[in-house]
């Protein structure tokens, strides 16, 4: 039977390929593609990987001369870490000949080949049923609508004169990865966390205990987002690496429907997707900026946008695309075929705007010429239709890839900075009118009037630093009151006239003044001889470090990931592992632990912290909520969930 339903999806996919009418070709498609996903545990795709990976791979990692690592080895990585490393990583010039379905099946084989890592489950369950009829507490990436990363005294009992009290209560290690990206949502005492290796779980927040847990295709990439429908059902929602959006029922972890959000090969979600009323809201973003350092790749063709879905069946309802769809331009500088306009890519979390019913997103820089008006941009679109309102260009011409970090053929010429605009969009209330605060790689906020015309568009900007590919802003600023916490990430880089500025700032929301900064440094001496190359091109160095050097001292230490809020504090972790809790008001430390160290997990596992990255902070009641691990651009990798609690 199930060779007969194979054969059938096989087909129906055949004949969709050959069909001429676009609707019919696509719902074959889709319908086939999301079947395939969600019985990919029954179908023989691994057999299809070993095949492939015996043909095209044995010869390197099953020889011992070769010093690569054995499959063993290689089964103990996630899926997408297998796959970064073949589509843009140390292992790209050896798959480049592989299509992106072989990349995928070779990856499949190798990361489901170590199922035994997980037998430590049985002995972490929860050992009594759990209460599941409580009201969501942090649904969201913003933690609302608005984007502002606020957590109210009615949330949260930590304050300024008990912080000083957090100590950790317990920690839960995730095998066969090496980021934490996924900020967890929270629904009564269940905390719900998915991990790159395609794990989802749900832990009783005050034990740290599973609850229950099901695996995805693929790495889970977006935070999860609580969706409580009009007619009161609950859905978790989040998407994984091969930008395919899911729906679960946060009961019983059933996938009520499933969507992809591709809009090319190279789409992915990296930010988080937004709900209101009955509808979802999907950043698309692209990993081609990537690609395109390799010199076999024929740059480039994909770009960014936004997908609204129907949040009850996951039906599209419309689509907005950053550009038109690319086409040939002419010769790069190796005589390959260049394509464009490309990128705009959407990193950021949607802004909901309920009263003037838009949405807003931030776009990143352009891939290839010819540049265009919508990156490195604000952009306002109508929610019920996706047309575009309005769009605010900070930078203009700013065309990048990652062969800029190489001198390869496929960087253009006179290219610019890679200034995105990857935080999230904050909707401010100040002084019975609202404004848009928006800040970008390149070190600088803007506050924007959401009404009026272009003209009148901005009403103050602040620099706070030079910003660079890697520096700035990064994932997400963080508003309480009439203040606006902006975290910097700013590296070492050789450049001329070039000052990092990493820290924390205050800023006034009225005219962008700034309240206080705190600097952060690295608190230990870095061996300049082992800095790890510049950004993405250290994804592809083949170059071995030594784990305890690396964790001995961090080369990155700024302030990337999205902080977060309340009445009286701030909370933001470092890419040295450093989590720090700052007095709102004057801007001074009260609080801080290293997280970049050796944990023996309350799970049973051995774990190690690392860089906080992406995912900001989650504060409840006594509780603080921390990610740590994140092995991007040689910064430190890790694989814990930390739970601290005030003790007293």
């Amino acid at each position: 039977m199930k060779k007969r339903i194979i054969i059938f999806i096989i087909v129906a996919v055949g004949i969709a390929a050959a069909l001429s009418r676009a609707p019919v070709q696509t719902w074959l498609v889709q319908h086939g593609e999301a079947w395939v996903l969600r019985n990919a545990e029954h179908l023989p795709l691994a057999r299809a990987g070993e095949y492939l990976f015996d043909k095209h791979c044995a010869s390197c990692h099953d020889n011992p001369t070769m010093h690569a690592p054995t499959r063993e080895a290689l089964s103990r990585l996630a899926k997408e870490d297998l796959m970064i490393a073949m589509e843009f990583g140390k292992m790209q010039p050896m798959a480049a000949h592989l299509s992106k379905q072989k990349r995928g099946l070779i990856a499949h084989y190798l990361a489901g080949s170590a199922t035994n890592q997980y037998d430590w489950i049985a002995d972490a369950m929860c050992e009594q049923s759990q209460n599941t009829s409580a009201s969501p507490i942090l649904a969201s990436w913003g933690l609302g609508p608005e984007n502002r990363r606020f957590i109210s005294s009615k949330q949260t009992r930590i304050d300024a004169n008990n912080v000083g009290d957090l100590s950790l209560a317990w920690s839960f290690a995730f095998p066969r990865v090496s980021d934490m990206r996924s900020q967890p949502a929270v629904i009564g005492d269940r905390l719900f966390v998915g991990d790159k290796a395609g794990k989802l779980f749900v832990l009783n927040r005050h034990s740290g205990c599973v609850i229950a847990h099901t695996k995805m295709i693929s790495g889970i990439r977006s935070a999860i987002t609580v969706a409580t429908l009009s007619d009161s059902r609950q859905l978790l929602v989040f998407a994984d690496s091969l930008a395919t959006v899911y729906a679960l029922d946060p009961n019983t972890l059933d996938i009520v429907w499933q969507r992809s959000a591709r809009l090319n090969n190279y789409s992915v979600i990296s930010g988080s997707i937004s709900y209101h009323d009955d509808r979802l809201y999907v950043p698309i973003s692209l990993f081609e900026v990537a690609a395109a350092g390799s010199p076999s790749h024929i740059c480039c063709t994909s770009h960014g946008g936004v997908m609204a879905l129907a949040a009850d069946s996951g039906d599209k309802l419309w689509t907005w695309h950053a550009s038109r769809d690319a086409s040939l331009q002419g010769k790069n500088k190796a005589g390959q075929d260049r394509y464009g306009p490309s990128g705009a890519a959407v990193w950021s979390t949607p802004t909901i705007d309920v009263q003037r019913n838009r949405l807003y997103i931030g776009t990143g820089e352009n891939l290839s010429a010819p540049a265009t008006d919508t990156s490195d941009a604000v952009i306002a679109l109508d929610l019920d239709s996706g047309d575009l309102v309005w769009k605010f260009q900070a930078t203009a011409g700013d065309i990048w890839n990652a062969a800029c970090l190489n001198g390869g053929a496929n960087c253009p010429d006179n290219p610019g900075q890679d200034f995105d605009f990857g935080a999230s969009i904050i909707l401010a209330d100040f002084d019975g009118r609202q404004l848009l605060l928006a800040g970008q790689k390149s070190g600088e906020v803007f506050a924007l009037n959401p009404d009026g015309d272009d003209k009148q568009r901005v009403v103050w900007r602040k620099r706070l630093s030079q910003g660079t590919s890697n520096g700035g802003i990064h994932w997400g600023m963080a508003l309480a009151g009439d203040s606006l916490y902006v975290p910097i990430a700013d590296p070492e880089r050789e450049l001329a006239g070039y000052t990092p500025k990493p820290g924390l700032y205050a800023l006034n929301v009225s005219d962008g003044d700034v309240l206080w900064g705190h600097p952060v440094k690295r608190n230990c001496d870095f061996d300049y001889s082992k800095r790890p190359l510049v950004g993405l091109e250290n994804n592809r160095s083949a170059s071995k470090v030594d784990p305890a050097e690396l964790y001995r001292c961090s080369f990155y230490y700024g302030l990337s990931s999205a902080i977060t809020v309340s009445d009286e504090l701030v909370f933001s972790g470092g890419l040295d592992g450093t989590m720090r809790v700052f007095d709102r008001a004057s801007g001074s430390v009260l609080w801080t632990d290293n997280t970049a160290v050796p944990v023996n997990a309350s799970n049973g596992l051995a774990g190690h912290g690392g860089a906080i990255d992406v995912a900001g902070q989650i504060v409840v009641g006594e509780w603080l909520y921390v990610l740590s691990g994140y092995s991007m651009f040689g910064q430190l990798p890790g694989n814990v969930l930390l739970a601290y609690k005030i003790q007293k």
